[in-house]
């Protein structure tokens, strides 16, 4: 297995050596916001004279060989560390390397749900995804996604598909993803070349992905880097932690202060990879959790809870909540784009809880704000 696979050595193999469909289904539903790809390694051990295509349909049975040829074509193969051909024989000793994606799934239903759409053309859409709404169909949720609102604006609205890969697999078009709770700009593919350059490019790590956070509690250091491993919490299912054991993999997240509060920071982050829940679990062991992520020991604002006495603003109650879901959001998102080729800038503004909140501690908790070197995201001011 690949050191990407945050699963236990060979878990994705039954004991016949194949990859085990059920156990890579559950890989993908796990994996929230991973950029990482899911990559299998199978090494011959004989000399088997046998076509690369012919020996992954033996390997993945579930994926037909038009489906292979398709990923081989597209560059998701490596033999011995080289881009192969369907047809290139394998010998004893050779290597070879598969990005999986999802296994087969069940058609997705078009759900007229609104998008906020950033850009749009023949090959990718760009959106500022909204809160509380998962990115694709999961086992416990057929509806209700980004996934099954795309495929309505492709057929209702604008011209085009999502890409044939995800007419195939689970997740259609879907490159990354952002968690339910989280908000911001994230990018589909309307194309078969596209999903798969777009998808090299989250591999490689030549994305630059910047995010804005409000933090419990205030950070001293203008700037730092956050360099702690991260895997599977060794309790509780779906959560996350440092892990400095055999299972951590790999995490780096640079913070910029933006601006300080009285007992609140808002940061800029840079992610330099892609872990699931790597933001959250990285603020939360700096002792900063981030403001709503109960998962990671955030707390859930009300206005009474931020808005000295005395100073309410109009018309609003004081318990009403001001800060229910985590305070995270995908502000800034850079790509080359997969087929034109020049590298393009995508920014989604702030939803309305976030700018309110953030709006509300620059009237009522002392802003400090900050000029940290490098901070590319502009937060607009109430009136601005």
């Amino acid at each position: 297995m690949s050191e990407d696979d945050p699963t236990p050595e060979g878990s994705l193999l039954d004991p016949g050596g194949k990859v085990d469909r059920e156990a890579l289904y559950r890989l993908y539903e796990s994996r929230e916001d991973d950029d990482a790809p899911v990559t299998v390694d199978f090494e011959l051990a004989r000399d088997l004279q046998k076509r690369l295509d012919r020996y992954l349909v033996d390997r993945i049975p579930f994926m037909s060989r038009t489906a292979l040829q398709r990923l081989i074509d597209e560059d998701a193969v490596r033999v011995n560390g080289r881009p192969p051909k369907a047809s290139t024989r394998l010998r004893l000793g050779d290597r070879v390397e598969v990005v999986l994606p999802p296994p087969p799934s069940n058609e997705i239903p078009p759900e007229d749900i609104p998008l906020d759409v950033l850009y749009e053309d023949d090959d990718l859409i760009v959106l500022n995804k909204q809160p509380d709404i998962i990115v694709h169909p999961a086992r416990a949720v057929k509806s209700g996604t980004i996934v099954n609102a795309l495929s309505w604006r492709f057929r209702h609205e604008t011209s085009g598909r999502l890409s044939s890969v995800g007419e195939e697999f689970a997740r259609p078009g879907i490159v990354h993803r952002l968690d339910r709770f989280t908000t911001g700009v994230m990018v589909a593919a309307k194309s078969d070349t596209a999903h798969w350059r777009l998808g090299h490019q989250f591999q490689d790590r030549t994305v630059g992905k910047r995010y804005l956070a409000v933090v419990h509690g205030v950070l001293k250091r203008p700037t730092d880097l956050i360099d702690l491993p991260l895997g599977r919490h060794p309790r509780i299912f779906d959560r996350y932690a440092v892990r400095h054991d055999d299972s951590g993999k790999e995490a780096r997240t640079i913070y910029r202060v933006v601006e300080r509060y009285d007992g609140f920071t808002l940061v800029e982050l840079e992610l330099l990879t892609g872990r699931t829940h790597q933001i959250r679990v990285h603020l939360a062991e700096t002792g900063h959790p981030i403001v709503g992520d109960d998962y990671y020991g955030g707390r859930h604002l009300s206005r009474d809870m931020i808005v000295p006495k005395g100073l309410d603003d109009p018309g609003s109650a004081r318990d009403a909540p001001l800060m229910a879901r985590q305070a995270l959001h995908a502000a800034r998102l850079e790509f080359e784009h997969p087929i034109v080729g020049d590298r393009r800038v995508h920014q989604a503004p702030l939803w309305a809880d976030m700018a309110e909140f953030i709006a509300v501690l620059r009237r009522h908790r002392h802003p400090e704000p900050t000029r940290t070197p490098g901070v590319l995201v502009e937060v607009p001011t109430a009136d601005g």
